[in-house]
């Protein structure tokens, strides 16, 4: 599994602030935490999307597979390019 951090700014209100500011410290966590929660619950049942290849690309890339013989280590892709 991916556990790459992202982070998010997000802009509340004051008057919303204080809510989960409030809410937070009532449940005795740091109001982050209980956002991350809030985001948990609300995605739970969710599926990750998952797409499915068109037949060009699965085409391309079964041919691609056929043809790694013929493959190339390009350690400098500027040098490469400005050579072909």
């Amino acid at each position: 599994m991916n556990t790459t951090q992202v982070q998010l700014k997000l802009s509340l209100s004051q008057q919303l602030n204080d809510l989960l500011q409030s809410k937070a410290i009532r449940l005795g966590v740091p109001a982050t935490q209980f956002v991350k929660h809030l985001i948990i619950k609300e995605v739970e049942d969710e599926q990750y999307p998952m797409f499915e290849a068109s037949k060009r690309t699965i085409r391309n890339a079964k041919k691609a597979m056929r043809e790694i013989d013929k493959s190339v280590v390009v350690n400098d892709v500027h040098k490469f390019f400005k050579e072909l």
